[in-house]
C-alpha cells in the first residue's frame, strides 16, 4: 500500500529462524530516520537493536514484547500523514510475510558449504548477489563466519559474499596451517583458488585484517580493496589477557568475562552465545591450537607480525573501522592507517564494531566495496 513501510524481523546471519521482542526503543508517532534504532530483538545468538532502514513516522507497534516471531514476520509499521488509521488497520490484517529467497530457508539447501584446502575440510557461505565484484570476509581469533551474522546479507544485497571459517576455527578442520598470519594469509590463497575465487574485497575483522592485509601483499591480485575492522597489523599492543584467557577458559563462568571484553556493553554476551563458543572449545584439540596460535602471533605479548604498516605501497582503496571502547586492539592504532585510507572510529564500540554499529559499518563497507 502506498505509504507505507513495514518494520520487519529482520535475518541476522544464515541460521536465524525467529526472534523475541525485547524493548521498543520509540514510541508510535516518533519520526523515524535511517539508521535510528527502533525495537531490540533477542536472539538465539545475540540480542541487537533493529534499525530503520527508509524514514517515517511510526504509526502502530504491532509486535509485542515478549513475543517470539519469526523472520520476515511484521513488528511495525511507518506511514505519513496522509495514510489514515484504516489504512494502516487494512495493511496489517492483509500483510502476508514473505517467501525467504532459495537458500534463506532450511529445506532449500545447504547453509554451509564446503571445500578441501590442502587437506583441510573449510565451512564457508555463499550470499547474495549474482554478479560484481565479490566481498570476503574474514574473521578473527577463536571466531567463525557467525561474527559477521549482522554484515553478510547486507552487503549481498548489492554484490555476492563468501565467508569463510579459517582453518582451526569454527566447523573446519581443527589443524593449523601454520602459527602465523603469513600461514594464514597464504591459506586463504589458496582457499579462493580451491572455490574458483580469483579476485575479491576482503573484509577482515581483528586477526581477519591481518590476514586480509598479508594477503594484499603477497598475493596482491588476489585482492580488490581492504576494509578492516578493529583490526590487528597496525601496531605493537594487543590484550593477550583476552587472547590468552580466550584459549584458556573451559567452563562458562571462566568464559563469560572474556567474551564480554568483545563489546562496549557487555550485556549483548548471551548465554546461547557462551554455549556456542564452549562447545566449539570442547571441539578435540580446540584448545591446544588457539593457545599455539597465540603464542605464535602476539609473543612476548605484542603482534609479531604488522603488515598494516605496509599497506601504502599497495595502491589498494583502504577502509579502517574500529570502536573507540575496544579493549582488544587499541583503536589508537587506527591512525597507522596508510594515507588516503577512510578511517571511522565510532563511540559506542568496542572490538565487535561489525556487531554493535552494525548499521554503521554496513553502510561504510556498501559505499567501499561498491566504488
Amino acid at each position: 500500500m502506498a505509504g507505507i513501510t513495514p518494520i520487519v524481523m529482520p535475518k541476522w546471519g544464515l541460521s536465524m529462524k525467529e526472534g523475541t521482542v525485547m524493548a521498543w526503543l520509540v514510541d508510535e508517532g516518533t519520526e523515524i530516520t535511517v539508521g535510528m534504532p527502533i525495537v531490540d530483538v533477542e536472539t538465539d545468538k545475540i540480542a541487537n537493536a533493529v534499525e530503520a532502514a527508509d524514514p517515517g513516522r511510526l504509526r502502530r507497534k504491532v509486535a509485542a514484547e515478549g513475543e517470539l516471531l519469526p523472520v520476515k514476520a511484521l513488528l511495525g509499521v511507518m506511514g505519513g500523514d496522509d495514510v489514515s488509521d484504516a489504512d494502516i488497520d487494512a495493511y496489517i490484517g492483509a500483510y502476508v510475510m514473505p517467501v525467504l529467497a532459495d537458500g534463506d530457508d532450511e529445506d532449500a539447501g545447504p547453509k554451509s558449504l564446503w571445500a578441501d584446502v590442502d587437506g583441510l575440510r573449510i565451512r564457508y557461505a555463499r550470499r547474495g548477489a549474482e554478479t560484481g565484484t565479490p566481498v570476503l570476509f574474514i574473521h578473527g581469533f577463536g571466531g567463525d563466519l557467525d561474527n559477521w551474522l549482522f554484515n553478510i546479507d547486507a552487503i549481498g544485497e548489492q554484490q555476492p559474499v563468501v565467508a569463510l571459517d579459517l582453518p582451526g576455527h569454527g566447523q573446519s578442520t581443527v589443524s593449523l596451517p601454520g602459527a602465523s598470519i603469513s600461514a594464514l594469509a597464504d591459506f586463504v590463497d589458496r582457499f579462493m583458488a580451491a572455490i574458483d575465487l580469483p579476485r575479491a574485497h576482503l573484509v577482515g575483522h581483528s586477526m581477519g585484517g591481518a590476514v586480509a592485509s598479508q594477503l594484499a601483499l603477497a598475493h596482491p591480485s588476489r585482492v580488490a580493496s581492504l576494509s578492516l575492522i578493529a583490526s590487528a597489523g597496525f601496531g605493537d599492543e594487543i590484550n593477550v589477557g583476552y587472547t590468552a584467557g580466550f584459549a584458556a577458559a573451559t567452563s562458562r563462568r571462566e568464559l563469560k568475562p572474556v567474551l564480554e571484553q568483545l563489546f562496549a556493553d557487555p550485556s549483548l554476551v548471551s548465554r546461547q552465545m557462551i554455549d556456542d563458543v564452549l562447545k566449539y572449545k570442547r571441539l578435540d584439540g580446540v584448545d591446544a591450537l588457539l593457545t599455539e596460535l597465540n603464542a605464535g602471533l602476539f609473543a612476548d605479548g605484542r603482534q609479531t607480525e604488522q603488515p598494516g604498516l605496509k599497506l601504502e605501497s599497495t595502491g589498494l582503496p583502504v577502509l579502517v573501522v574500529w570502536g573507540r571502547e575496544d579493549r582488544i586492539v587499541p583503536a589508537s592504532h587506527a591512525g597507522n592507517a596508510p594515507a588516503g585510507a577512510t578511517v571511522e572510529v565510532f563511540d559506542g564500540a568496542g572490538h565487535m564494531v561489525q556487531m554493535e554499529r552494525a548499521s554503521d559499518v554496513n553502510q561504510l563497507l556498501k559505499r567501499h566495496v561498491g566504488g
